[in-house]
């Protein structure tokens, strides 16, 4: 069975699951995430941390071509109450905006936000050596959320567009203090897409898509039909007592006072008592 209905780019029309539980491509997310949070605590105490080690994201390792670091970092996920409330937000957030945006571009945004971090940080691997794991998709689907509709309450009635700024002002304010540049470009780069993204969509911005080349169809001379002539309907027979009303005005003001359609109605009628004089059918 199907985990998404509807078409891709349209409105978010969830899997109706048990019980009548709603299942958006959002939750799936999420849920890939929780299992590689338990698969990575099982290699941690069988002592695994050398694999572990080879999946995490390097800018130093991709640079020697160990490239599959740019899509495996996503895949260790030490367990912690921040990775914990990452899978709250990226549920309740994260639906919310794939209801907005639709299935197939809230896919594209997160996919959009797992790549660009790792892609960044290897062009700037020259200079700044950078090394992480973990996919942190949750904060910038907020932003992208704040983004959508800013003036929703969220805690203490605190607008979203608020929460939004704080939040990213605290962490930018943490990155300064600690001389994090890397998570203040994370920060940036993050939040910065997912912001930049509903913006585009909200303007009516559409992605580019590839579209393939059709043969095109053998185009036939078309030859014109000439409509046929149409006979004009003959004039509707007049019946006797509209005869002998157009007699009695005949009478009265002579023939000169009939109209045009008269006259044919006394021809057609005179036309059909000699047809019939004469045994015509």
């Amino acid at each position: 069975m199907s985990l998404w209905e509807g078409s891709d780019g349209g409105e978010a029309r969830p899997v109706t699951w048990w019980r009548g539980y709603a299942i958006y491509s959002a939750h799936v997310v999420a849920a890939c995430l929780v299992v590689a949070m338990i698969i990575t605590s099982l290699a941690l105490f069988a002592g695994a941390n050398r694999a572990l080690g080879a999946l995490n994201f390097s800018s130093t390792a991709v640079l020697r071509g160990e490239l599959w670091r740019i899509l495996s970092y996503g895949l260790v996920n030490p367990p912690s109450i921040g990775f914990a409330l990452d899978v709250v937000m990226l549920i309740w957030f994260g639906r919310e905006v794939e209801k907005a945006l639709g299935r197939g571009r809230f896919l594209s945004l997160c996919a959009g936000i797992y790549l660009l971090k790792p892609l960044f940080f290897t062009a700037a691997g020259v200079w700044l050596g950078t090394a992480f794991s973990g996919a942190a998709l949750a904060f910038p689907l907020f932003v992208a959320f704040a983004t959508f509709f800013p003036g929703v309450p969220l805690l203490f009635n605190i607008l979203a567009k608020w929460a939004a700024l704080a939040l990213v002002g605290i962490q930018a304010l943490v990155a300064l203090a600690g001389r994090r540049w890397d998570l203040l470009a994370e920060i940036a780069v993050g939040c910065g897409f997912a912001h930049l993204f509903v913006r585009l969509h909200r303007a009516g911005f559409e992605w580019p898509k590839l579209r393939w080349p059709r043969r095109r169809p053998v185009r036939r001379a078309v030859v014109p039909v000439r409509a046929a002539a149409i006979p004009p309907a003959p004039p509707p027979r007049a019946g006797m007592a509209e005869v002998d009303a157009l007699l009695d005005k005949i009478a009265q003001s002579g023939i000169h006072s009939l109209t045009q359609d008269e006259r044919a109605r006394l021809e057609a009628a005179r036309s059909d008592l000699l047809r019939r004089g004469s045994g015509g059918s």
